[in-house]
């Protein structure tokens, strides 16, 4: 079968590997669409903190049962989607509900290698039926749970003034669930296109660019109080410092990036608004299904959001394209 395989940092290479053989418990899935994300872009570049190379990409993905097991609520020719984070489910985290943040978390494309490939092996508690969405949508599911996870962790309420910065898709995500919340959403980015993205394709229009005025017009927008609940989703160590000058007295900050770093700030700021600090990583079950009750309901403009495509022979040589800014790209879909 036809595998793309990053060996190392800027070396992506497409190679024949064999069709893997489903073993006790788990489904074969034919891979048909996989979402480009920014932590295979990370990989590509080699600022991802959690990988070892070679390394197949790819986490994003819905497709086709091939085989399952007896038994099975899945079967042959069911179209699917899966869950990328294959969690232990008998350690603290899994113990509490919290799958996502599992001790012994293996992530498809991160960890152990993904679907950037025709077929894929894979325990068959992670792979969903798509109950009526298209193969497109239900490759963005996973992206767009991210966003809702983090929503979800900031507890955001109606009337709030809720800030995310970054305006990639995490932090598009993040912020369409947000408004979806209720939430007066305002967006920050140094990007005029992803700006205009949010004003006329998520219904946002309150969005500030980065620059020397940013913080006086964010404050001018909330009356001089900033915001309720914050999200970060720039994965930019000086924005994620400088993004609790942006959270109200009271309010809540959600880091939803990660760097391969340290990030600190000025411990009077942080005490004297008693800000809540919560990480968010990946994302549940229910935001998954929350995401695809919000779809099947028309509530996310996945046909904008797919900006670029390519198919899986392709894909090598046009990664390298996209990475750049002027490309445009918001959600790109590889066809299987």
């Amino acid at each position: 079968m036809k595998t793309v395989v990053c060996l190392s940092p800027g070396d992506l290479q497409l190679v024949e590997r064999p069709v893997p053989q489903a073993a006790a418990g788990e489904v074969l899935v034919r891979v048909r669409r996989i979402g480009l994300c920014g932590t295979d872009m990370h990989i590509f570049r080699g600022t991802q903190p959690f990988l070892q190379y070679p390394r197949v990409m790819g986490h994003e993905l819905s497709g086709e049962i091939v085989t399952a097991p007896e038994g099975s609520e899945l079967k042959a020719g069911d179209q699917v989607y899966v869950m990328p984070y294959l969690s232990c489910g008998g350690c603290i985290a899994c113990r509490q509900g919290k799958t996502n943040c599992c001790t012994n978390i293996q992530v498809l494309g991160v960890h152990r290698d993904g679907g950037m490939a025709e077929y894929l092996a894979l325990p068959e508690r992670f792979v969903f039926k798509t109950d009526g969405i298209s193969l497109d949508d239900a490759a963005m599911l996973e992206f767009l749970a991210i966003g809702a996870h983090a929503v979800r962790r900031g507890g955001v309420r109606p009337g709030q003034n809720v800030l995310v910065v970054g305006a990639g898709p995490i932090g598009i995500a993040a912020a369409l669930f947000a408004r979806l919340k209720g939430g007066n959403v305002t967006v920050l980015d140094g990007r005029e296109d992803r700006l205009a993205f949010c004003r006329d394709a998520l219904d946002i229009p309150r969005t500030v660019a980065l620059g020397d005025q940013d913080k006086a017009q964010l404050s001018e927008l909330t009356n001089g109080e900033f915001f309720d609940v914050v999200f970060d989703a720039t994965g930019n160590v000086k924005a994620m410092e400088r993004g609790l000058e942006f959270v109200a007295h009271g309010g809540t900050y959600v880091l939803v990036s990660i760097v391969l770093d340290r990030i600190s700030f000025a411990d009077p700021e942080f005490h004297k608004r008693e800000t809540n600090l919560l990480g968010s990583r990946n994302a549940t079950a229910d935001d998954f299904r929350e995401v695809l009750a919000a779809m099947k309901a028309g509530l996310v403009p996945t046909g904008l959001m797919n900006t670029h495509r390519t198919t899986l022979s392709d894909f090598v040589s046009v990664l390298p394209q996209w990475m750049d800014p002027a490309a445009g790209v918001i959600k790109a879909i590889v066809e299987v």
